[in-house]
Order: C-alpha cells, then sequence, then structure tokens
C-alpha cells in the first residue's frame, strides 16, 4: 500500500523509516556510487530530510520500504534550485503550484508496479494539493523507466553525456496519464485515492493547500 508521511510522523513508523533510509543508502551510495552521506546505521539522509518533508512510500506486507519518493514544495529550499539551476539556465522554479520531487527511490528486488504505483501517488498529490506540477532532477536511464510507466515529464534541461547526464523535468496531471499509470501498477484508481485520503485527511499543515493562481517560474 502507498503510505504518505511527513517526516515528523516516521518516529511513529520505525521499521518502515528504517528500511527506507537503508534502501536509499543502497541505491544512491552503492549502485549509482553516488558522493552521499551515509549514516553510522547505514542509512542515507540530506539536509532536506531535515525540512520535514512529504514522504510518498509504498510499505509492502512486511511493513518495510518498497519504494519511495520526498516532496518539498518549491516557495521554499529545494535541490532543483540550490544545486542544478545550470540545468534551467539560471531559471528558478518557484511557485506555490510546484513541488519538487526528489529521491526516487526502489528497493532491491522491487517489480514495476512499485515504480508504476509511486508516480500514481505523484499524482494523487498534484490533485489532492491543488498543484499544477512537480518538477524532479534525475539522469538518464530514468527516462526508460518513466515512458515504461506512462508518465514522461516535460524536459527543460539536460547537462553531460551517457550515464553521467541528467536532465530536470516537470509532471502534471492528465487523467490519460493516470489511467495508463494506474494500468500498470496493477491499481484500481479508486483505491489509489482512498490511501491518500486516509492518510491525510486528519493532517493539518501549513502547505497543505495551494492558491489557485497562476503558476511562475522567477529569475
Amino acid at each position: 500500500m502507498i503510505r504518505y508521511l511527513y517526516a515528523d510522523q516516521l518516529p511513529d513508523e520505525p521499521d518502515l523509516a528504517r528500511s527506507m533510509f537503508q534502501d536509499r543508502a543502497a541505491q544512491f551510495a552503492m549502485r549509482l556510487g553516488w558522493d552521499v552521506r551515509i549514516t553510522s546505521e547505514g542509512e542515507e539522509r540530506d539536509q532536506y530530510d531535515a525540512l520535514n518533508p512529504l514522504y510518498v512510500i509504498w510499505q509492502g506486507e512486511d511493513g518495510r520500504h518498497g519504494g519511495s519518493m520526498r516532496f518539498l514544495p518549491t516557495v521554499g529550499r529545494t535541490m532543483v534550485n540550490e544545486h542544478f539551476l545550470h540545468l534551467t539556465n539560471g531559471v528558478r522554479i518557484e511557485s506555490p503550484l510546484i513541488w519538487e520531487c526528489t529521491r526516487y527511490c526502489l528497493a532491491p528486488g522491487a517489480g514495476p508496479q512499485v515504480a508504476a504505483a509511486l508516480m500514481l501517488a505523484g499524482g494523487e498529490i498534484l490533485q489532492g494539493f491543488g498543484l499544477t506540477h512537480f518538477v524532479g532532477v534525475f539522469d538518464a536511464r530514468m527516462i526508460r523507466i518513466y515512458r515504461r510507466i506512462g508518465a514522461e515529464p516535460e524536459v527543460l534541461g539536460w547537462q553531460g553525456e551517457g550515464a553521467a547526464r541528467i536532465g530536470v523535468g516537470l509532471w502534471e496531471h492528465s487523467p490519460e496519464a493516470a489511467t495508463r499509470v494506474a494500468r500498470r501498477a496493477s491499481l484500481d484508481p479508486i483505491q489509489s485515492r482512498a490511501w491518500f485520503e486516509r492518510s491525510l485527511e486528519a493532517q493539518s499543515r501549513p502547505w497543505t493547500a495551494a492558491p489557485l493562481h497562476r503558476a511562475a517560474m522567477s529569475g
């Protein structure tokens, strides 16, 4: 099932949280060779985990992490504006209608249905929070995964060659895309929406609703 948890809720789910951060270490440090910080507990954490982001987590029947993403509003601190402006020609992406998605991670052995379920959950966030887009930085290999899932981004910029090539893109929600992704995830869209509503119905957060005005990118 999909869980939607803010960072300050993770202590209530210690096994789920621990396995997520450990799987992040396995993916980003070990498999991809990124220069990331690994704690003494074998977990990958960075400065953005301290900003109380919203995590979207696939929780397996054993209660552990199967895949996850991390969301922050672009009106605050984000990776794309602090580290990847060269991919947008110096244009800052800042809008109450756009959130940043980072740390897309799949647990070892996770199937394509988990990857698709996470992208379907991204659509739930767009709809549920009144957003127009989410933005993310990705490496070139991910384009094949997004295409297979049926959720390709609008690419804003690329840099590098081969395996080192990275890009930044925008995703938006559409009923057609949601249907494709739900089919790939083998999920009923009604079930997907129920997980979202169940997770957030009792929460009151300062950035859980976006003003309905035109999104903008400032630079």
